[in-house]
C-alpha cells in the first residue's frame, strides 16, 4: 500500500493518533456496546474517506491512528466521530441513556498527536541547504 493518498488535486500523507474518553471515565465500553462502537467508528470513518491504521476502543476510552484527507480538519473529525457515535449508541443501548442523561457519552476534548515522517532533523537539513546554495532555487525563501 502507497504511503501517498491521492485525490483529484493532492497528493497527501496526513496522519493523527487520536484519543478521548467517556464521560466520568465510566467503563461503559463493553460487550455489545463497544463492538458497535467499533462498527460505528468504522462506518464514520468509512464516509469520510479516513483509513483506520489502527485502533482501540477500551473500556473507557478510544484510541485511533488514521490517514484522512486534507479537506477535513482534525476537529471537525473528531466532532463527527464523538457526535454521531454517542448518538447512535445512545440511542440504541437503553443502560447507557439511563447512566448519561444528559446526552453526552464522551468527556469534552480529545487529545490528538500528529505522526509524519518529516523530522526535526529533516526539516533542519533541509533549511540548512538552502542556506548553503541559495541559488539552487530562487523562489526558495526561508523564514527564521
Amino acid at each position: 500500500m502507497s504511503r501517498n493518498r491521492y485525490s483529484s488535486h493532492s497528493v497527501h500523507h496526513l496522519q493523527v493518533h487520536l484519543v478521548w474518553i467517556t464521560k466520568y471515565r465510566y467503563q461503559v465500553l463493553k460487550g455489545d456496546v463497544q463492538v458497535r462502537c467499533r462498527d460505528l467508528l468504522r462506518q464514520i470513518c468509512d464516509s469520510l474517506d479516513i483509513q483506520i491504521l489502527k485502533g482501540v476502543v477500551s473500556k473507557d476510552h478510544i484510541h485511533l491512528h488514521i490517514s484522512y484527507p486534507p479537506k477535513l480538519s482534525v476537529s471537525d473529525i473528531v466532532k463527527r466521530l464523538k457526535g454521531r457515535s454517542s448518538r447512535i449508541l445512545l440511542d440504541e443501548f437503553a443502560e447507557l441513556k439511563k447512566r448519561y442523561w444528559g446526552s453526552h457519552l464522551w468527556a469534552v476534548g480529545y487529545g490528538a498527536w500528529s505522526v509524519g515522517n518529516i523530522t526535526d532533523e529533516m526539516l533542519q537539513e533541509y533549511l540548512e541547504h538552502h542556506k548553503q546554495h541559495p541559488n539552487d532555487n530562487t523562489d526558495n525563501f526561508i523564514l527564521e
